[in-house]
């Protein structure tokens, strides 16, 4: 995965929050994928019974750093190219600029969605979360949060082989989730159920197609700085990198490495084989409308 070393990165799209402090205590949502599960439905439900807690403002209390790293040092895709944050930064420009044209071609709107880069726990509209909820899309304030520590625990605790495309992957992803949520699709989720033929599992399958879809694209869409695509290169190896952490995801495989059984009855993003393919279908395709995981 290569970007292109002139363009400009634009790190208005995303906040950099990393080591910073929440006010008023420690974060109280873990549990890992499930966590995120927790996020969306006590957002719905307007409830805390999954252990949420909120200042009740609505808005994230988070201070932000001084620091703001992104903003200081990702400046070009060279940078991209060699920092793992300022990478962070360019897939999210390109996610939001294939997304713009594709709402437009649509005859739609998009409106555009800040990741927010923390390190151990950050406080959303959907309550605070520690980092071992994963990354996670909070419809409340439409943005994306995410520790980049993540990457790592990608590789070593969930056996994904790793690599730039596996980590564009899991943004991908998320930034599906905001599409769902302009489209009034995420709110299928919201009947609490779990399974694996449950609206939980389809919203996940569906955003994993969409992640496929921008990759599809993400080599023709052109960046506002330069005209030409952010994104110059996707290798064979980076989609099968992307497939692979797809995969490493499933409720099976993560059921069966921590608690030695699978329960489909208990899942809520899929399995393996089920987020493998709806990331291919999308890539394949690169058709949003071929993403219709509720048929």
């Amino acid at each position: 995965m290569q970007f292109d070393d002139d363009a400009r990165l634009d790190t208005s799209e995303v906040q950099d929050v990393r080591g910073s402090r929440i006010p008023g205590g420690k974060a109280t949502v873990g549990g890992g994928f499930a966590g995120l599960i927790a996020l969306l439905l006590g957002l719905f439900f307007g409830t805390n019974e999954f252990g949420l807690s909120s200042d009740g403002s609505g808005t994230p209390a988070t201070s932000v750093s001084s620091a703001a790293q992104v903003e200081q040092h990702c400046r070009t895709g060279e940078d991209a190219n060699t920092q793992q944050d300022c990478r962070t930064v360019a897939v999210v420009n390109s996610l939001q600029d294939y997304w713009t044209g594709e709402f437009q071609r649509r005859q739609g709107r998009y409106s555009p969605a800040s990741t927010v880069l923390f390190t151990n726990q950050v406080s959303t509209a959907c309550g605070r979360a520690s980092s071992a909820v994963g990354p996670f899309y909070c419809p409340g304030d439409r943005k994306v949060y995410l520790d980049l520590g993540f990457f790592e625990e990608l590789r070593s605790k969930f056996g994904a082989s790793g690599g730039p495309f596996a980590q564009a992957y899991v943004v991908a992803h998320e930034y599906g989730h905001h599409v769902q949520n302009l489209m009034g699709t995420l709110q299928r989720a919201q009947d609490g159920r779990t399974g694996q033929n449950s609206n939980a599992v389809k919203v996940e399958l569906q955003a994993d197609c969409y992640a496929g879809v921008w990759a599809r694209h993400a080599t023709r869409t052109p960046d506002e700085s330069t005209g030409r695509p952010l994104i110059t290169s996707l290798t064979d190896a980076d989609i099968r990198d992307g497939l692979d952490a797809a995969a490493a995801v499933g409720d099976d495989r993560i059921q069966e490495k921590f608690q030695g059984r699978v329960t489909p009855e208990s899942w809520t993003h899929g399995s393996s084989q089920q987020r493998r393919q709806w990331f291919y279908q999308g890539y394949e395709s690169g058709d949003m409308a071929q993403c219709n995981t509720f048929r």
